[in-house]
């Protein structure tokens, strides 16, 4: 997964049939994560990540990612996160697989989590503007296993 980049988070699409309790689901417009829109780049174990989000309208942000490594491109995905049911639902796409609904259960001025216990890995996904105006994404199990990807905007 170091070699791969953010996008490589759900490339995996199998679930889990082991029973887990959600955490609720927050209630929130998607106006409460336009601080996630503009264009963010970053990198890991040798790869470059990008993504590319659109500010909120219609009820939804849409984003594409690509992670390349060196000259070549080797992830991409589709990403949302739209209005659903009072709260939001990132919806994520890696190589245009079938979407992978994850919901959101927090959310405060400066970050969002959103979580599928049933899906194998991840399970949480959080996004949280820090103080210096990067952007953090850490995706994990809920549990001890988790990766962070810090993002810079880029013009």
């Amino acid at each position: 997964m170091q070699n791969k980049a953010f996008v490589a988070f759900v490339l995996a699409l199998t679930t889990t049939s082991a029973a887990q309790t959600p955490r609720p689901p927050a209630n929130a417009s998607i106006a409460q994560v336009a601080w996630v829109a503009g264009a963010w780049s970053g990198g890991a174990g040798g790869a470059t990540f990008e993504e590319r989000w659109t500010p909120p309208a219609g009820g939804a942000m849409l984003a594409v990612s690509r992670t390349l490594k060196g000259d070549r491109m080797v992830a991409f995905e589709f990403l949302r996160i739209v209005e659903r049911n009072g709260g939001l639902v990132y919806i994520a796409q890696p190589d245009g697989r079938p979407p992978t609904d994850f919901v959101l259960t927090e959310i405060a001025a400066d970050s969002a989590t959103f979580e599928n216990p049933a899906h194998d890995f991840p399970k949480m996904i959080r996004y949280a503007k820090q103080p210096d105006g990067s952007l953090e994404a850490r995706i994990s199990d809920g549990g001890q296993r988790a990766q962070s990807f810090v993002f810079r905007r880029t013009p």
